[in-house]
């Protein structure tokens, strides 16, 4: 079975910074990663070690799954070259998992009569058969809404503006503490360098008939639903298929008439945003 892609757009939040979003694909399977902001000083030569995990797990995930791994392998395959080059470029090691760079993964690969979804954290698919609704896989909605509460308490209690972003002194005990459950029994999973994540990527099998549409997309594509109500899944797929860049224009607008994020809290104006628009043959 094919992926045939037919749109891809991937738009920085900020234009002086790092894209922290990555993308991949061929005709077997396709990818979209979303680092996970950093919470202090880099470890990696570079800009951005979150834009670092990204397109590292994009390459690898790929390449494996071209040389003829099935997806399962592929990530754990790709998780372990992650481990592996972290430890050989990192100027020390970590000493909390804080500091070691994450990213959230959707990643689908053509089976069968159908495809393969497997994905950490909040990237998400969203799947239409010809003349059905559309339908989500992935946590995407769900764990928005439990950020934007979050968001909203922390400026809250800190009396500055939602936006500020999530390196201000005010957010980062919280943030910190959380990211220090990734890749732990009691908290969640994201693709790093880390071998704890090595089988714990989810994964849905489902059927679908040809001419099917595919929106991979980062969450911060996505708050065209979750955050700003802007669309339902079954419109969002009808205009992506007229084009990713309109949405993209639209995204960055909705943005730009609330930047401080008192109407949409959010913690910052705007977050990386990226999408594949692909056709299931």
């Amino acid at each position: 079975m094919t992926l045939r892609l037919r749109d891809s757009l991937s738009l920085p939040g900020n234009s002086s910074k790092a894209n922290e979003d990555a993308f991949a694909h061929g005709p077997a399977g396709a990818v979209v990663f979303d680092g996970a902001t950093g919470l202090g000083e880099p470890l990696l030569p570079g800009t951005s070690d979150a834009a670092w995990v990204a397109r590292f797990g994009a390459r690898r995930l790929m390449a494996h799954l071209e040389a003829g791994l099935s997806g399962a392998k592929a990530v754990d395959a790709a998780l372990r070259d992650a481990a592996h080059s972290f430890v050989g470029l990192a100027r020390r090691p970590p000493q909390e998992t804080w500091e070691m760079p994450f990213a959230s993964m959707m990643f689908c690969v053509g089976v069968e009569g159908g495809i393969e979804a497997h994905w950490f954290g909040d990237c998400a698919a969203v799947i239409a058969a010809p003349g059905g609704d559309a339908f989500i896989v992935g946590e995407a909605l769900a764990s928005k809404g439990a950020e934007r509460e979050r968001v909203a308490q922390l400026a809250a209690q800190s009396g500055i503006a939602p936006t500020s972003g999530p390196g201000r002194a005010e957010f980062l005990p919280a943030l910190r503490q959380a990211r220090n459950r990734v890749n732990k029994a009691d908290g969640y999973f994201l693709f790093g360098p880390d071998e704890a994540a090595l089988g714990q990527a989810r994964v849905r099998r489902l059927d679908l008939a040809p001419g099917s549409r595919i929106l991979l997309a980062s969450d911060g594509f996505l708050a065209l639903v979750s955050d700003y109500g802007r669309y339902s899944l079954n419109a969002l797929i009808d205009r992506a298929g007229e084009g990713l860049a309109e949405l993209g224009a639209e995204l960055r607008a909705i943005e730009q008439t609330d930047p401080d994020g008192r109407a949409f809290p959010r913690f910052k104006q705007s977050d990386d945003a990226t999408a594949l628009f692909l056709e299931f043959a």
